[in-house]
């Protein structure tokens, strides 16, 4: 398992789309996005992305945002398994509110399957609360689940 001490973060942009797209399908493989999706989702201005990285070429975990005017969105995130617990989801959340804020964003959403209590507790932790439900908005082998849509503020409200 990698400590936050041990990973570090690299703004990732179009470019790496490939590297955000295969993390994501090894993160989600009920749902993978391609890599042309992921280029369009994470170009600028509004959008971004951004690498946990174990070492120089050894990504761990990922997260995608997008931003339209005051509101932003993590689109995507996701911690190889190896290296979950061990605070690199926390990293590249607030990776992703500092970016957000950057761009002047004022207010984050995400949604999270119900049935994921450590993603749950880790945005929450992080100030998320809950603002909403989406029922059947994930797919699941035996189904489908529904995901919960949580808000941090940003602007200290």
């Amino acid at each position: 398992m990698n400590a936050p001490a041990a990973v570090g973060l690299h703004r990732a942009g179009p470019l790496e789309a490939g590297v955000v797209a295969a993390l994501q399908q090894a993160c989600f493989p009920e749902e993978p996005w391609d890599e042309a999706s992921v280029a369009s989702l994470i170009a600028p201005p509004g959008g971004f992305a951004v690498l946990a990285l174990a070492g120089p070429q050894a990504p761990v975990g990922f997260v995608m945002t997008r931003v339209a005017a005051e509101d932003a969105e993590i689109l995507a995130i996701g911690v190889m398994p190896d290296a979950r617990r061990g605070g690199v989801g926390r990293l590249l959340v607030e990776a992703a509110v500092e970016g957000a804020r950057d761009l002047g964003a004022t207010a984050m959403f995400l949604e999270v399957a119900e049935d994921n209590p450590a993603a749950s507790t880790l945005y929450k932790a992080c100030g998320f609360f809950s603002v909403g439900r989406r029922p059947g908005y994930y797919k699941r082998p035996d189904g489908r689940v529904a995901a919960l849509v949580l808000r941090r503020n940003l602007d200290g409200a």
